[in-house]
């Protein structure tokens, strides 16, 4: 890692935090020229603390920002799909935001919006990293940390409005413990392996994608919502508990894509 690098890269997270407060306060607007200021302070709070965390969480993994076995050669500027990753992560924080607010006909629809742009620009940063040749460590990072935490407000804000049924939320809450049973188990001192590569891991949360987009526009009735949740539900909590089980040594691994 040199010297020039590292601060290229503290240079790129202040550009980064800079243009994320201009875009939060931005946001905060539109939603006073649609609605009130106190409905507009409310969205702020919830964005401001997932804004926080993810701008946190950059600048922890910054010197990460290099390909996969070359921890020397250190990228001396984010790139354009860390940028486009980053920018899911701010229109994430955006619907988090809507937590703290009743719907109205005037924002009815920008939580479904909202996340599926995000969602969209899941394809899209990857599509980038390959195009470009920079496929880093902290790009993983950053999409598999926004990932997560896409799919605990976008539910999060479905059930607070109505749109989904709180059972639903588990499927939130199984990354974080599936995060904490690895490490509840690396305290013990007991193996935890490698998770394999799937062929339906990447598949489902695509499609759960899809449903919590669906689900949080205001078109389904909420019964034909709540039975489309319980049916494409059990799947992706099914492969969480295959994946722990695995990592946890308790199920082999039959074939290299699983």
């Amino acid at each position: 890692m040199t010297t020039t690098a590292w601060a290229s890269l503290r240079n790129d997270w202040t550009a980064v935090t800079t243009v994320v407060t201009l875009a939060l306060v931005t946001g905060a607007c539109g939603i006073a020229v649609v609605t009130e200021l106190p409905v507009a302070a409310r969205w702020s709070v919830p964005t401001l603390c997932v804004v926080a965390f993810e701008l946190w969480f950059l600048r922890q993994h910054l010197d990460t920002n290099h390909t996969e076995g070359a921890e020397t050669r250190l990228y001396d500027t984010l790139g354009v799909a860390n940028r486009v990753t980053l920018a899911r992560g701010g229109v994430f924080a955006a619907v988090a935001g809507f937590a703290a607010v009743e719907p109205t006909p005037a924002l009815a629809w920008l939580p479904s919006l909202l996340y599926g742009t995000g969602c969209a620009l899941d394809w899209v940063d990857g599509l980038v990293a390959r195009y470009t040749g920079r496929t880093t460590v902290l790009g993983a990072k950053l999409d598999m940390a926004f990932d997560t935490l896409g799919f605990l407000v976008a539910p999060w804000v479905a059930v607070l409005w109505g749109r989904l049924p709180v059972w639903y939320l588990s499927l939130s809450f199984a990354r974080y413990l599936f995060r904490a049973g690895q490490g509840l188990r690396r305290r013990r001192g007991k193996p935890v392996g490698e998770l394999p590569p799937s062929a339906v891991r990447r598949p489902l949360a695509g499609l759960q994608m899809v449903f919590i987009t669906v689900a949080l526009a205001p078109v389904l009735p909420l019964e034909t919502v709540g039975l489309l949740a319980a049916v494409v539900l059990p799947p992706s909590l099914l492969v969480f508990a295959r994946d722990y089980l695995v990592v946890a040594g308790r199920l082999g691994r039959q074939k290299d894509n699983y």
